[in-house]
């Protein structure tokens, strides 16, 4: 089955499995800037602090970052651009997500809103084919519990600045490895 027009072309139709999250792995930060690391290995970005002009930020902690902890069961991981395609589809699955829920500090959300998403409510949009475009930078590494990489790039409304950064990563990777290398070799030599 095609994706529809309006994302990128679908890749092989690979079912995503959700899995049972585990216990612990990110404490709530909500009081501090830095909340964790995203799929590329690196800080994770602001995903959005003030969500269709409501004040309230994303997230399970609504601090504006796609953070998780052991009280986020559902694992809102996955910073997304709401399209009305994929909020049509949300509400059909029983996921209603435009109408406002205030007792929750949630605004309900429209068309180009940001927001962070369950990954497995996410890989459902996907399996699917209604899955949104989404930002690399803002999704939490927790993701990839449940998601590849390599599908989520094809999503990515950041594609561009993300393969900057694992490019330069890559090559920081490999500068340290010739100096361990190097290391390694100058260690031997010392020893003779």
């Amino acid at each position: 089955m095609m994706a529809p027009s309006v994302h990128p072309p679908s890749p092989p139709r690979t079912r995503l499995m959700a899995e049972i999250p585990e216990e612990g792995d990110v404490a709530d930060k909500s009081d501090t800037k830095h909340s964790g690391y995203n799929v590329l290995g690196t800080e994770l970005a602001c995903c959005c602090s003030d969500v269709g002009a409501s004040g309230i930020g994303t997230g399970f902690y609504r601090n504006g970052f796609c953070a998780t902890g052991e009280m986020d069961q559902g694992r809102h991981t996955v910073c997304i651009s709401a399209t009305t395609e994929f909020l049509e589809y949300s509400k059909s699955v029983g996921n209603d997500l435009s109408t406002p829920m205030p007792m929750y500090h949630f605004p309900g959300l429209k068309e180009g809103d940001i927001w962070c998403l369950c990954a497995q409510r996410w890989a459902q949009a996907y399996n699917a084919g209604k899955a949104p475009k989404l930002f690399l930078q803002a999704t939490h590494e927790k993701t990839l519990d449940f998601i590849p990489l390599e599908i989520l790039r094809l999503f990515a409304i950041d594609g561009e600045e993300a393969t900057a950064v694992m490019n330069k990563l890559n090559l920081q990777r490999n500068q340290l490895d010739e100096l361990m290398s190097k290391d390694a070799a100058d260690g031997e030599d010392s020893f003779q």
